[in-house]
């Protein structure tokens, strides 16, 4: 097989801490201008991977004190171009069950105290957000899934919320009426960020439960992990499936947000 020379970015959310479908792993610590951060570098399949566990390898880091700007700069400054994310969520939509994938390709962000920008001083930089997940990365996606035969939708609108408290029955009836169909705490600003460094981002998100109000049983952090663990081996079949069959060259828009390119120290 022909290396691809450029790397994939992997963010692993809960459940999803250690890069288990890396070979020769190695810790990489990235100094930016807000924060350092560690990456794990390796290779799957021949295609070198940079992996970053989103809320650190013992699950310490909670979603409302992630260092989003550090950590997607980080992937930025190691020549990262395209991410995949992978996403503990809740379902909304009575008709997405537990244990079933969703290919998101909206978001609806109920966040409140997350810096969302690089773009804080000295330029005023409104970036385009109409379609803010890679189409290309998305459609590999849904090729792993079809091949696997996994439970899947394409296209699903992620709602974003503060955390690290589960909503409200009243929360979820109200995001229910505007369209989500799945929730999370932390796929944004995660996807802006990386839409203002012209990088492609993709998030799989993994549906652990019914959320509050539409399942009757009291929520808790312990059963999503449980249910991530049981979709471990599939989360490992799709990325070694999917990076891979990554082109090395963009065929999709996400490069030209901007009509300007960014550097490395906003």
């Amino acid at each position: 097989m022909k290396e691809n020379m450029k790397s994939i970015g992997v963010i692993g959310g809960t459940g999803v801490y250690t890069p288990n479908f890396v070979q020769d792993a190695k810790e990489v610590s990235v100094n930016t201008d807000f924060g350092r951060v560690m990456l794990v570098q390796g290779k799957v399949k021949g295609r070198n991977v940079f992996f970053l566990s989103r809320h650190g390898k013992e699950h310490t880091i909670p979603p409302h004190m992630i260092n989003y700007r550090a950590n997607i700069m980080a992937l930025h400054n190691v020549g990262v171009e395209r991410i995949i994310a992978t996403s503990a969520v809740g379902s909304i939509n009575r008709e997405i069950l537990p244990h079933t994938f969703v290919i998101v390709d909206q978001f609806l962000d109920f966040t409140k105290s997350r810096v969302e920008t690089f773009f804080s001083k000295d330029k005023v930089v409104h970036i385009d957000c109409t379609d803010p997940y890679c189409p290309e990365l998305s459609d590999i996606i849904q090729k792993a899934m079809d091949k696997f035969h996994y439970p899947y939708l394409r296209g699903g609108t992620y709602v974003a919320t503060e955390g690290p408290r589960f909503e409200t029955r009243a929360e979820i009836k109200a995001y229910s009426i505007l369209g989500g169909d799945v929730v999370g705490m932390t796929g944004v600003p995660e996807v802006v960020l990386a839409r203002e460094l012209g990088m492609c981002y993709a998030t799989i998100a993994i549906v652990t439960n019914f959320a509050a109000g539409i399942s009757e049983k009291m929520l808790s952090h312990q059963e999503v992990v449980e249910n991530m663990r049981e979709m471990s081996r599939e989360i490992q079949n799709i990325l070694e499936e999917v990076i891979p069959n990554i082109p090395d060259e963009r065929h999709c828009n996400c490069g030209k947000v901007l009509n300007e390119p960014v550097d490395n120290h906003i």
